[in-house]
């Protein structure tokens, strides 16, 4: 982020608060297009012109909320994968023996069946 120039900094940095903004009035349920175009419009023209001032601040902004963004990406992920794996039925360690999962066995491998073996 140093080396991009500030213009890019305070486009990126303003689309973040707006959607921030867009977070913070859908849960309070305050939520119009109206005031989000308004807010992001405002936003955009003040980082625009102060952008070469606050470049330090913009970078600091900027890495903060990509750190936020893929935690709470990563933590949404993982989720999504337990909750798929438990509605399948699926046990990832091999935990419990259970007739309705799709592991199999490795007593029920029958030798004779395999044809070729590496």
């Amino acid at each position: 982020m140093k080396q991009t120039s500030s213009r890019i900094k305070a486009l990126t940095v303003s689309i973040a608060f707006t959607l921030w903004f867009y977070i913070g009035t859908s849960i309070f349920d305050v939520f119009s297009f109206p005031i989000l175009i308004i807010f992001a419009i405002g936003i955009f023209t003040i980082f625009q012109i102060l952008a070469s001032k606050i470049s330090d601040f913009l970078n600091i902004f900027a890495i903060f909320n990509t750190k936020i963004f893929l935690g709470v990406l990563f933590v949404f992920v993982i989720s999504l994968y337990g909750i798929c794996f438990k509605i399948l039925k699926i046990d990832l360690l091999r935990l419990k023996n259970n007739n309705d999962t799709y592991w199999l066995e490795m007593k029920d491998i029958n030798e004779e069946r395999i044809f070729k073996q590496y």
